[in-house]
């Protein structure tokens, strides 16, 4: 069974970083893309940041500039580094990962979310 679980949450002041992990197990076909969501209270789910197996990176416009996407292949973990953080950035941080069991059968995993708060 596919299991994603992220870490490396927390509280942090404005202008403060964090680094969040997200590890993937229980793979046994092949892992696609991966992804970083984030959602905050009354809002829907965004896609903040999403990195393929070619290794090219997608960044929303919120994430542009402050957070880098970057993948440990070999170890199916996926980080996503926050520098720069404002309060709007507080949100619970979720995990995406594509798995392909197929050419034409993939399924997506999501991780249980670590919270991130940005506040003074």
């Amino acid at each position: 069974q596919v299991h994603l679980v992220e870490s490396g949450g927390g509280l942090v002041q404005p202008g403060g970083s964090l680094r969040l992990s997200c590890a993937a197990s229980g793979i046994s076909a092949t892992l696609g893309d991966m992804a970083w969501y984030r959602q905050a209270p009354g809002t829907k789910r965004e896609l903040i940041s999403l990195i393929k197996n070619d290794s090219s990176t997608y960044y929303a416009d919120s994430a542009k500039g402050r957070f880098t996407i970057s993948r440990d292949f070999a170890k199916n973990t996926m980080f996503l580094q926050m520098n720069r953080l404002k309060p709007e950035d507080t949100a619970v941080y979720y995990c995406y990962c594509t798995i392909w069991y197929s050419a034409r059968n993939r399924q997506g995993y999501w991780g249980q979310g670590t919270q991130v708060t940005v506040s003074s």
